[in-house]
């Protein structure tokens, strides 16, 4: 009989919808090289499933942990999660410290915290390479996993390196912490979440400009007000 030759794979999509996006589920099916039964070759089949990253608010994402059970999992920097995060949450950075001494680096950092350390605040890092290996030392491939970061960026790099780890069940908050409301999480740290990425002399400008508003619109409402003593006050700072 003749044997079966070559080697076919064909593939399908199939669509659900849930609550809160429309995710996609991917079906591959791919041929094997496989054996001979009763003088009739054959080849192994296998089916994967990808499951498409599933986008949702702030308040769906509070639904899918007190609902659905899904945990959350922090990938920002060691100093925002420090500033403020949801309480219970596991803390894996996408981007970790650099403190590597070549030349190269060390001419980067030294730009860096000299205009983004500076004035915003922000630390000199480098990818995570153990980031896809620290999430799978800590959950299965079908756990349910919330990613959250500040302005949700990282949070979305991070779901496409689990998605292609295998993961099946990944959530983000479209926008970030940055779009939550006041209260809206339980929340540890000494900052709300949506202000946890804000650090350095922007913030200090910020309280600085608040503070040199009011004494000019004081002193305007002081001189249109009390002109008079205004006037004399004015005068005693011209004669010394």
């Amino acid at each position: 009989m003749a044997a079966l030759a070559g080697i076919g794979s064909c593939c399908s999509t199939l669509s659900s919808t849930s609550n809160f996006r429309t995710s996609w589920l991917k079906f591959e099916t791919q041929t094997h090289g496989g054996g001979t039964i009763l003088g009739t070759s054959y080849r192994r089949r296998t089916l994967a499933i990808r499951a498409k990253v599933n986008f949702v608010t702030a308040e769906e994402a509070k639904e899918l942990i007190a609902v659905d059970g899904y945990t959350v999992v922090d990938v920002r920097d060691k100093s925002q999660f420090e500033r403020a995060h949801i309480k219970s949450c596991h803390h894996v950075p996408l981007f970790i410290a650099n403190e590597d001494n070549d030349p190269g680096t060390i001419i980067k950092r030294t730009l860096h915290n000299n205009f983004s350390g500076l004035f915003y605040g922000l630390p000199f890092t480098k990818p995570n390479p153990e980031f896809v290996q620290s999430v799978k030392s800590q959950f299965s491939p079908q756990s349910k996993l919330l990613l959250v970061c500040q302005e949700g960026l990282r949070s979305t790099a991070a779901a496409n390196k689990l998605e292609q780890a295998g993961f099946e069940n990944i959530a983000c908050i479209t926008s970030g912490l940055q779009s939550v409301k006041p209260g809206a999480f339980d929340s540890v740290g000494s900052a709300e979440l949506q202000n946890a990425g804000k650090a350095g002399l922007v913030t200090v400008q910020g309280k600085i400009s608040a503070v040199l508003g009011t004494v000019l619109i004081c002193a305007y409402l002081f001189i249109t007000f009390f002109p008079d003593q205004a006037e004399k006050i004015l005068q005693i700072f011209q004669t010394t």
